[in-house]
């Protein structure tokens, strides 16, 4: 619970700075352009006022020939433009001053803001003044700037609280699903293995959950397969060892004589006990990749004559035919003839086992391609939908019944299919429950380049 608060706290930590360096960012700029906008608009501002002032006093000039009578007329400028407007002859005397107390002083300041007043090729009529306080327009224009800064910051202030309301939102909604999910995985750790996470988002923490959900699911099924492995296993080893415990105990007790057909049924218990550890280890070698494959050019034909002989005395048994039918032409394979064999052997007595008696097994070979496909098909019962995914799991056994007339420790397909993938190839099965079914694997064509 502390790491999700902490990951909560750092997504909001993240994302308010993030925020407040963007707002700020954003404010700076918009506060730095709008007062270089406003300072040039001032000084155009200004100079178009001070050359509206110089065009009114050259016309009055030269209208009425001097400066005689101009006092109202800058009394009125000053009015008009908000700042101190004074008006000086070539004698340096003040001959206008909007607020009056300056006439007929001497006057020369060092305002920034002066003119020399004359028309074109005309001599200086005098010299115009302008206060340095700024003007009616420049008042406005900073008053404008004070409330545009005034909206950014409230604006930059409302936003930020806005964002901080959406960043507990967002970071609740990102560490909630997270915390769902550590809560289940740690309680899966724990050895549940029921933990599902429900998570309606379909982005990338909705693909999380699924992945989770989908391991959970793997873990529970491997769980309950290994649960099945050390029935089954222990069942499968229990019941030989029982009988050979049994035939023992009798011969020490003089029940049994150590005769010929004891010493078989004990060799039979023998033998079926070896089978297991060998598949036991077999698959163990193959799932740790060193079960060691000798590929060679091997016929085909050759292979499934190989496999039939060794599967039809099991055959005759239950009067079973079993059928060939191989492509004329076949090209050779690379392939473990052993191995392929086994793979084979080990498809034949399933489909033996699971075909009624007196019906008939099919073997096919026919290329496909660059590879040469080998089904074996049977009449029997048949695989039911929900089983088929898991066929060729390790330890999964369709029959849960444990009883060796249908099958061993459920290692065949596993095996199987680790033989086949090794040589580059695939396996499947094709079934319907009632009408039987059919396994095939590929095998690649050999290149002798």
């Amino acid at each position: 619970m502390k790491i999700i608060h902490k990951m909560q706290f750092k997504l909001f930590v993240a994302f308010a700075l993030v925020i407040l360096v963007g707002i700020g960012t954003i404010a700076f700029f918009v506060m730095q352009s709008t007062g270089e906008e406003i300072k040039q608009y001032e000084e155009r501002s200004e100079r178009i006022d001070i050359a509206r002032m110089e065009h009114l006093l050259l016309g009055y000039y030269s209208r009425w020939g001097d400066w005689a009578g101009i006092q109202p007329f800058v009394e009125e400028m000053g009015t008009l433009y908000g700042q101190r407007v004074v008006l000086i002859d070539n004698n340096g005397i003040v001959v206008a001053d909007s607020e009056g107390n300056l006439l007929g002083k001497n006057f020369s300041p060092d305002w920034p803001s002066q003119m020399l007043l004359s028309e074109q090729g005309d001599a200086i009529r005098g010299t115009l003044y302008v206060s340095p306080e700024p003007s009616v327009g420049t008042a406005l224009t900073k008053g404008l700037a004070e409330s545009i800064n005034l909206f950014l910051l409230w604006g930059g202030i409302l936003a930020v609280i806005v964002a901080f309301i959406l960043i507990f939102i967002l970071s609740r909604q990102i560490s909630a699903p997270v915390q769902s999910l550590t809560v289940a995985a740690r309680r899966l750790g724990q050895g549940d293995f029921s933990q599902r996470v429900q998570m309606r988002d379909k982005g990338e923490l909705g693909e999380l959950a699924q992945a989770f959900n989908s391991m959970a699911s793997d873990l529970e099924r491997g769980e309950r397969l290994r649960r099945n492995l050390m029935a089954d296993t222990a069942h499968e080893l229990r019941s030989p060892l029982y009988n050979i415990r049994g035939y023992v105990e009798a011969i020490q007790d003089g029940v049994a004589e150590p005769d010929a057909k004891t010493i078989s049924s004990i060799h039979e218990e023998v033998v079926l006990l070896c089978r297991l550890i060998d598949d036991l280890r077999e698959l163990a070698l193959a799932e740790s990749g060193e079960l060691k494959l000798s590929y060679q050019s091997e016929d085909v034909t050759e292979i499934v004559n190989h496999a039939l002989v060794a599967m039809q005395p099991k055959a005759e048994a239950k009067e079973i035919s079993l059928s060939v039918s191989v492509a004329k032409e076949l090209p050779r394979i690379r392939a473990d003839f052993q191995r392929i064999v086994q793979v084979l052997r080990n498809l034949l007595e399933n489909a033996i086992i699971h075909t009624p008696r007196g019906d008939s097994v099919a073997i096919t070979a026919r290329q496909q391609g660059s590879w040469v496909e080998i089904s074996v098909a049977d009449n029997g019962e048949g695989i039911p939908a929900d089983d088929l995914p898991y066929i060729f799991e390790r330890f999964y056994r369709v029959d849960k019944s444990r009883t060796r007339a249908t099958g061993g420790s459920g290692l065949g397909l596993t095996i199987a299919k680790y033989l086949i993938e090794a040589h580059g190839g695939k396996i499947w099965v094709q079934s319907e429950l009632g009408k039987g079914s059919c396994f095939s694997f590929t095998l690649p064509v050999f290149n002798p380049a």
